[in-house]
Order: C-alpha cells, then sequence, then structure tokens
C-alpha cells in the first residue's frame, strides 16, 4: 500500500499522501489549507450535540444508558426485514443488524456500512487518511458543503452549464456565481486559471470554492480527462481553492478503465467528494455519502446532527448487506453491467440524434459516461417557450437549458435530454417530434 500519514498543526488535523503510483504526473503537497478560515460564519458556530455525543458511548461493553431518549425496540412492530435480489434470491438482514437499522444510530451513518465505504474509497481513491459522512442522497451532502463553505456575498466558481438542483440550493445563500466555460471535455482548465488570474477584487471576494460534476455532467454529459483534472488541481493549490468534486456518475463510465477522480489526486486535503447509490442501487434508497479531510467532514457531521439526525438506518443496512453479499468483485460486475446498459442507450441516443437532427442541431458526441445529452438547437435564440410548451404539447420532455444557468443569464438554445429510460423506438419518435418543430421554425 501507500505510506500515508498524519501530522497536528496548532489549528486542526492536515494529512498528506503519496501520489497515486499510476499516474504519471503528481502534485507535491502545498502549505496545509487554512481549513478554519474556509468556514461559513454559520458552520464555524456549529456545536456537538451533547445527546448526539453520547451514541458512540452505547458501543461500550457493559454499559447501562438512562441518558439519550431512544425509544423502546420492545415497541416497534418490525421483527425482520427480507428482500429480493436479481440473480441471487431473497435475503435477510440479521436480528442484529435490523435491531440498529431500526434505532437511532451514528450522524456519520452506520459504523459497518461505513467501514465497507472506507475500504471502496481507500482502494478506488487512495484515501485511506480521509473520513466518511453518509448522507441521505449525495444532494444533502453537496447542499450541506455549500451551506459550509459559502456567505451571503461570497463568490463560487461553478461549471458553465452546471446542475439545476445545485443552483436551486446555492440561489437562496445570496451568493455570487463565477461561471466558468464547458466544452465537450468538461470544465476548461484555461478558463478556470484566467478566471482567478486575473481577478478584480473590487467586483466581489475572490471565490474559494470551485464545485464541479467531471464525470458524465449533468447537464452536458462531458467527462474530465484526468490531463485536465491535473490542471484543474494544480490551479486550486495555487489559488488556495477548495474542490467540490460531485461525481453520482462516476461509476457509470462507459469505459472498464474508470479516470481516476480528483479526490485520488489530492496531496492538500482540499478535495471534498461526494458520491450516490442513487444510479447503481437505488434512487429511491436515498443513501449517499461524503469523503474528505476530517475537518470538513466533522463539520458535515455537525449540521447533520443539527438536522436529519442521521441517514436511514434501514437504508443503509440493506445497502451493507447487498454490497458485503457481492464483495468488491460482485460489485464492479453489478457496476460493469449498468455502464453496459447506459452505453447502449448513448448508442440509441446519438444514432437517433445523427438521423433526425443532423442539419437542425449540434450535440456532444464523446459521450463516455452517465445518462444526458445536451444539444444546441440551431436558429433558437431561447429554448425555453419551444420546449416548455410547444414540444410538450407534441408530447416530448426535455429539459430547456436555461434550468442549468443562474438566475439572470442570458437566453440559451440549449436542451437537456435524458436518454436513461425511454427504449430505442420512444427515443427514435421523441428525437422525429423535436426535428419536426425545429423545421417549423425556418
Amino acid at each position: 500500500g501507500h505510506h500515508l500519514a498524519w501530522r497536528r498543526d496548532s489549528r486542526t488535523m492536515a494529512f498528506w499522501k503519496a501520489p497515486r503510483r499510476l499516474l504519471s504526473t503528481t502534485h507535491v503537497r502545498a502549505a496545509t489549507p487554512d481549513f478554519a478560515s474556509f468556514l461559513s460564519r454559520t458552520s464555524a458556530r456549529r456545536k456537538p450535540s451533547p445527546i448526539r455525543a453520547l451514541q458512540p458511548l452505547l458501543r461500550i461493553p457493559g454499559i447501562i444508558s438512562l441518558g439519550g431518549g431512544m425509544p423502546n425496540p420492545a415497541t416497534f412492530p418490525l421483527e425482520g426485514i427480507s428482500f429480493s435480489i436479481k440473480g441471487i434470491g431473497n435475503m435477510a438482514l440479521s436480528r442484529q443488524t435490523v435491531e440498529a437499522a431500526l434505532q437511532y444510530s451514528p450522524t456519520t451513518g452506520l459504523p459497518q456500512f461505513v467501514d465497507w465505504l472506507k475500504s471502496l474509497q481507500t482502494s478506488e481513491h487512495n484515501a485511506g487518511n480521509a473520513d466518511i459522512c453518509v448522507t441521505t442522497g449525495s444532494q444533502e451532502g453537496v447542499s450541506r458543503a455549500f451551506q459550509m463553505l459559502l456567505n451571503e456575498g461570497d463568490s463560487i466558481l461553478v461549471e458553465s452549464p452546471t446542475y439545476s438542483g445545485s443552483l436551486a440550493c446555492l440561489q437562496p445563500l445570496g451568493v455570487q456565481f463565477v461561471q466558468v466555460p464547458t466544452d465537450d471535455l468538461g470544465l476548461v482548465p484555461e478558463k478556470l486559471a484566467e478566471a482567478l488570474d486575473s481577478w478584480d477584487s473590487s467586483k466581489g471576494k475572490k471565490p474559494r470554492v470551485l464545485y464541479t460534476i467531471p464525470t458524465g455532467g449533468n447537464p452536458t454529459g462531458a467527462s474530465m480527462p484526468i490531463e485536465r483534472k491535473r490542471q484543474v488541481y494544480a490551479i486550486a493549490q495555487k489559488h488556495d481553492i477548495i474542490i467540490l468534486e460531485d461525481d453520482p456518475y462516476y461509476y457509470l463510465q462507459y469505459s472498464p478503465a474508470r479516470i481516476p477522480s480528483l479526490l485520488s489526486l489530492d496531496v492538500d486535503g482540499r478535495v471534498i467528494r461526494f458520491d450516490s447509490f442513487s444510479k447503481i442501487l437505488s434512487a429511491g434508497i436515498r443513501v449517499g455519502f461524503v469523503t474528505g479531510h476530517p475537518f470538513f467532514i466533522d463539520r458535515i457531521q455537525l449540521h447533520g446532527q443539527a438536522s436529519s439526525l442521521h441517514p436511514s438506518g434501514i437504508s443503509q443496512a440493506i445497502c451493507a448487506r447487498i454490497l458485503e453479499m457481492w464483495g468488491r468483485a460482485g460489485f464492479e460486475a453489478h457496476v460493469q453491467s449498468i455502464c453496459k446498459f447506459y452505453s447502449g442507450q448513448r448508442d440509441v441516443f446519438l444514432s437517433s440524434a445523427k438521423t433526425h437532427l443532423t442539419g437542425l442541431a449540434d450535440w456532444n458526441d464523446n459521450i463516455n459516461a452517465g445518462m444526458f445529452g445536451w444539444v444546441r438547437l440551431r436558429g433558437v435564440q431561447d429554448s425555453f417557450e419551444l420546449i416548455s410548451k410547444r414540444a410538450v404539447e407534441q408530447k416530448v420532455l426535455l429539459v430547456p437549458g436555461n434550468a442549468f444557468f443562474p438566475e439572470g443569464s442570458p437566453a440559451t438554445n440549449c436542451v437537456r435530454a435524458s436518454f436513461s429510460t425511454a427504449n430505442a423506438a420512444d427515443m427514435n419518435e421523441a428525437l422525429t417530434r423535436l426535428a419536426k418543430l425545429l423545421r417549423e421554425l425556418h
């Protein structure tokens, strides 16, 4: 394994790690970031919940609790949980697991589940010194991170376009958006460097946070190659930026050799990573997890102590049982089967687009992950009315591009198409109907 080490400094615990040997270019560790200086005023004021602090003590053998207000499990009507897995059949959770899942549990997640996730992140991202906090879907983790790092009036670097759900979280915070252009390979590092190198402080605070969806980007479908990730990380080091790596489509990379993550490049503790089981186990199970420096994960779990208390124990226990049953080899086989499915969907979408939209629109042919295509309509200045009204009248649902830009942005001719659930015949018909609408405009 790689040599990993810890040291304490006067402010917080800092960590570093040997860079991955599989990468031809490595990053030299910069000066330890002043992690506390990144916190919002709200996050800096968070204190541990006195009741939640008792939770780990319950695992001490022989302890008798008259402390936390835990309901008596004898009053719970559920006494067993079983479910069926494709290709395997029925499975049941052990009595001990069910008891743990039905009761209040640690804010960071069920310990057995967290251990499995730590093993995964260590082998997949060389993140052995990072901490993990399970969240109710990765969106909750992203939302907590925004609130942890941003005050009203602060600036944040975002890809242009970016995920509408994150904009919905950021806009009420009253932040300023610094939009970084993207192309068919994702965020453009030169544009990121340009925005930071030429920052005019008279126009507001220089951003200290970058939010990126580097794999199968939502809405563009673009994936950042490793060369770009190295450049982005080096720029973040130069300007002392915290990177929020929102990566729910990481395991939906169609190539068996996955592009390494930004977290895998991190030698300073400046990358906070968000993973999701929504696309690989179930969207409704609502389980995601945040991985990062212990200083930041502690702040995120303090937020959890004051809000949801902890993610669903039942959801975590089911995920943990499936993952333990599969093992890493079974997990990988499942992931590859998902990738095969979505790559087939991608092929159908691109083929239909070529057949019906050639000459009427342009799109990213370089979709290597995820479930989205980003279509630029020719001869259209603003896609909103066409897509939200006329396309709906023709029974075609797409998302107008303006949803993926901050409020007040100029009109866009872009449209997001998802190829995840429609079959080949329906995709073909949908793009036939869209092409008909576009021809009527010309």
